[in-house]
């Protein structure tokens, strides 16, 4: 079964601190997922990470999610870039460091958006690297966009992309958070298209520094795509906590956080 895992920039770095990764949990989350893999033979995993205070300070200072026009706009394109790096490397090396088959595929590569719409990223190695059973890693990223210059592509941007021809059966979101919350902060346990609407109030922005959008533009992606591909759920869920990963991986009961899907 293939799973699609992103480790949320809320979650592995302090978002309220310029590149601060937080190593401990990125390491036990390296852990878990090895476990999980050891624990379920038939787990296909392909991974993702947000920027968190890498990516997101650096992009919203230079505005690059809004186009790169001239050459300071440039300047900041590739230091966004570079900032997302940082952080990969970091998640590339605690994966590694516990024996998980790691393969880093870096977005920009191959990206190109449309009006910050992504409309190409290769996908054939990410395909091969899956048979041969590597577990193949992506992030937010900057892409070349042919109408405003340059842009940024969200981890969700990219597993939307990719979603639509390796039709994993699942992606998991995991953040510092416990799942959507309400106006009384209690976790909502299944939103579908009919119900959007009458939370559409209720969903924010992130607090800290995300050109991404917020949670409700998490939200609204996530069920657009479940809606393009059959049987598709998706889980926005805590990754805080020693085991959460781990059961969320493993448990096909898991049901902490907030689901995701086309319909009741």
């Amino acid at each position: 079964m293939l799973v699609f895992l992103k480790l949320g920039g809320s979650l592995i770095t302090d978002k309220s601190q310029p590149e601060t990764a937080r190593y401990d949990v990125i390491a036990r989350i390296a852990g878990e997922i090895k476990d999980a893999l050891e624990a379920r033979p038939d787990l296909s995993l392909l991974i993702g990470h947000g920027s968190g205070s890498f990516g997101h300070m650096v992009a919203s200072r230079y505005n690059t999610h809004q186009g790169v026009t001239d050459r300071q706009g440039w300047v900041g394109f590739a230091k966004v870039a570079t900032a997302a790096a940082k952080l990969n490397q970091i998640v590339l090396e605690a994966l590694d460091a516990a024996d998980v088959p790691v393969f880093r595929i870096q977005p920009s590569a191959s990206a190109l958006c449309s009006g910050k719409r992504l409309i190409h990223m290769a996908t054939q190695p990410i395909e091969q690297a899956l048979k041969v059973g590597l577990v193949p890693l992506v992030h937010g990223d900057v892409a070349i966009d042919d109408i405003q210059g340059g842009t940024i592509i969200s981890t969700e941007d990219v597993f939307d992309y990719l979603a639509r021809s390796l039709r994993p059966a699942q992606i998991l979101l995991a953040g510092d958070y416990n799942g959507v919350l309400d106006a009384d902060n209690r976790v909502i346990p299944s939103i579908t298209p009919a119900t959007l609407d009458e939370l559409r109030g209720v969903l924010g922005s992130s607090s800290k520094t995300d050109v991404t959008g917020g949670m409700f533009a998490k939200v609204t992606s996530m069920l657009t795509l479940c809606e393009a591909v059959p049987g598709l759920s998706v889980r926005i869920f805590s990754g805080a906590a020693p085991g959460d990963i781990l059961h969320a991986l493993s448990q096909e009961n898991f049901d902490s956080g907030t689901l995701l899907r086309a319909s009741k």
